[in-house]
C-alpha cells in the first residue's frame, strides 16, 4: 500500500525522531499498522495524521496525558480545549513581551 510509510519515512516527514514516536507508542496514542518484508514497522496516512496531530497539540503546550484526553474527546470539548490553551497561550506572550521590554531597557541602561 503507497500511503503506509517506514518509521524512518514518518520521521522524516514529520520532522520527529523514533523516540517521539516510540514515545507516543508506550502512551497508547498510536501504533504500527504493519511491517514490510523486511520487518520494518509501516504506519498508514491515519496514523501519520494522528502523530502530525499530537505534535502540534504538544507545539500548543498539551501534555502527554492532556493529548490522551483530546484524542479521544468530542469535537466540542477539542475545541474547547483548544480555546483554553489558546487563552493561556496569549497570557504567556503577554508574560514574553513584557520579559523582553524589560531585558531592552536593561540592555539601554548598561548601554549608556
Amino acid at each position: 500500500m503507497a500511503s503506509e510509510k517506514t518509521l524512518r519515512e514518518v520521521c522524516e516527514d514529520l520532522d520527529v525522531t523514533r523516540r517521539v514516536i516510540q514515545g507516543y507508542e508506550l502512551a497508547g496514542l498510536v501504533k504500527a499498522t504493519g511491517k514490510n518484508k523486511y520487518g520494518h514497522l509501516l504506519y498508514d496516512k491515519e496514523t501519520q495524521e494522528t502523530i502530525a496531530r499530537i505534535r502540534f497539540y504538544q507545539k500548543m503546550g498539551f501534555t502527554i496525558k492532556e493529548i490522551k484526553i483530546l484524542m479521544m474527546a468530542s469535537k466540542d470539548d477539542v475545541i474547547c480545549m483548544i480555546k483554553k490553551q489558546i487563552e493561556h497561550l496569549a497570557e504567556e506572550r503577554k508574560e514574553l513581551e513584557k520579559i523582553i521590554k524589560q531585558a531592552e531597557r536593561l540592555i539601554q541602561q548598561l548601554s549608556s
